[in-house]
């Protein structure tokens, strides 16, 4: 995988994980608090600035109410 092809699933992710934190009502604050992380880890995750490591994966999904893998439809 080229830096290109990673940078761009790295941005769609993070827009997936935007799409359902929005549609659950939740700010990036609401949702940082809920995972114990600080509002820019977040927010790097949503822009596609910083992959999110496998254990915290797990709890935005529990946060989100979702399969891991719904985090990463359209990818």
């Amino acid at each position: 995988m080229t830096n290109a092809q990673e940078q761009r699933m790295m941005k769609a992710f993070g827009k997936r994980v935007s799409e359902v934190r929005k549609s659950r009502g939740l700010t990036q604050q609401e949702l940082a608090e809920q995972v114990s992380m600080s509002v820019v880890a977040i927010a790097y995750i949503e822009t596609g600035k910083r992959w999110a490591r496998l254990g915290t994966l797990s709890k935005i999904a529990k946060s989100l109410r979702v399969n891991i893998s719904e985090l990463f439809k359209g990818l």
